[in-house]
């Protein structure tokens, strides 16, 4: 019996705003204004149109439904019953086809669908669970060899305390207070190296930045906040 690995206040928190998911002016605005570049960086590398995808930690399926739209067959599994109820029904909605949802944590689906996927994405979902390199594992089990997988998560470091928390959460309100904490952030070389223990090769590594002024994100070389890592397993 695997242990499921989440935290429930974590789950709670997220839960209470599921209803606001889809909201592009709401609390998960941010998330809406970068699916754009996250989606376009994973297409680039992984050619989306006709891949069997899954997303872990999808939430409301904002990336998730991105992907389909792009012809992939995309599955997105989370925890979290309210903002999967919120996925399901925004795909029905909005006609989405080709996107299917699930309650199920990755370690259990790696038992389930083992080496099954063309590309895993796990995007923002490290820095909310109690093992995160058990995640990553994960990851690299669902994946095909040859697949790709997708991370993203926040540097553990001054700036991006400043910038992520003081300045995201309590100074500009991008974020409702409390979305993250501090000491969970994941410094690319734990992250590359819970990656590597799983036998994955790192391929690219992008840095996401924001101007609070023309309030604009762009990825760019610069990883010291929030970054995203590129990785396949091998052949």
């Amino acid at each position: 019996m695997i242990n499921v690995n989440a935290d429930p206040q974590e789950i709670a928190k997220f839960s209470e705003l599921a209803h606001r998911w889809w909201d592009p002016d709401g609390e998960f605005r941010p998330l809406h204004q970068i699916n754009p570049l996250r989606l376009d960086w994973i297409d680039r590398l992984a050619h989306l149109k006709g891949k069997h995808v899954l997303d872990v930690g999808c939430g409301g399926g904002i990336l998730a439904d991105a992907m389909a739209r792009r012809g992939a067959i995309v599955l997105g599994i989370d925890l979290a019953a309210k903002p999967l109820k919120v996925a399901k029904l925004h795909a029905m909605e909005a006609a989405t086809a080709s996107v299917e949802y699930r309650e199920v944590a990755p370690e259990h689906l790696a038992r389930e669908l083992p080496s099954h996927f063309d590309v895993v994405t796990c995007m923002e979902m490290l820095e909310h669970v109690p093992d995160p390199s058990s995640i990553v594992q994960a990851c690299a089990q669902l994946a095909k060899p040859g697949g790709w997988v997708f991370f993203s998560t926040f540097n553990r470091n001054p700036k991006s305390f400043l910038l992520a928390i003081v300045g995201a959460e309590h100074v500009l309100r991008l974020l409702p207070k409390g979305t993250h904490e501090y000491a969970r952030f994941i410094k690319p070389s734990e992250l590359a190296q819970w990656c590597r223990d799983s036998g994955l090769a790192l391929e690219s590594t992008r840095g996401m930045q924001y101007n609070p002024v023309t309030r604009r994100y762009w990825l760019s070389a610069e990883t010291s906040v929030n970054y995203l890592l590129a990785c396949r397993r091998p052949q």
